[in-house]
């Protein structure tokens, strides 16, 4: 009898793998999935991002200009959280997807600030077969990040090309390996 273990796939023996991402035949629209770990957003993050994107709104890294908004305390660049919670979703939804089609219906409902946590979930909204390739089809999800006090504070659709089993580049690598 083989043993079921989250996360992995039995190879033989007492030997398993660990199999992140879908396939398309995966997704059932509906389903939501939450995603571990969480994580911590700090100062070096959002510093070093909006920096590293040329954002050179003060909002973000002058804490004397921050101090004086309405916030009273510098926002984390938006654009970094929305990088971190789709991140946070890969290895649960696309790790085997081939690659990414779009982004849509982006909300940002909630500020974000330093030393907030952050945690993702994915709702599948729709799939279908793909026209152009008989070996996926194309996944419809809505990201969202929490905060650690289950305060929404990001949406964002992604379409996706996802590998039918057996066809990922995972796959392909696992077997030249056997």
């Amino acid at each position: 009898m083989t043993r079921h273990l989250p996360g992995l796939t039995h190879v033989e023996g007492q030997r398993f793998r660990e199999d992140p991402g879908l396939y398309y035949e995966d997704f059932e629209i509906g389903d939501i999935y939450e995603h571990w770990p969480g994580r911590t957003v700090t100062d070096t993050d959002n510093v070093w991002f909006t920096n590293l994107t040329m954002n050179t709104h003060p909002v973000h890294f002058d804490y004397n200009y921050a101090a004086k908004s309405e916030f009273g305390k510098p926002l984390v660049n938006s654009t970094f959280t929305i990088a971190l919670v789709a991140g946070m979703c890969v290895s649960s939804t696309s790790q085997k997807a081939i690659a990414n089609l779009g982004f849509d219906e982006i909300r940002i409902p909630a500020p974000v600030f330093v030393g907030d946590t952050l945690y993702g979930e994915s709702e599948v909204l729709g799939k279908r077969p793909s026209k152009s390739r008989p070996n996926a089809g194309i996944v419809k999800i809505r990201h969202s990040g929490k905060n650690q006090h289950g305060e929404y504070v990001m949406h964002i659709v992604r379409s996706f090309l996802a590998t039918n089993r057996g066809h990922s580049v995972a796959d392909i690598l696992r077997e030249s390996m056997d």
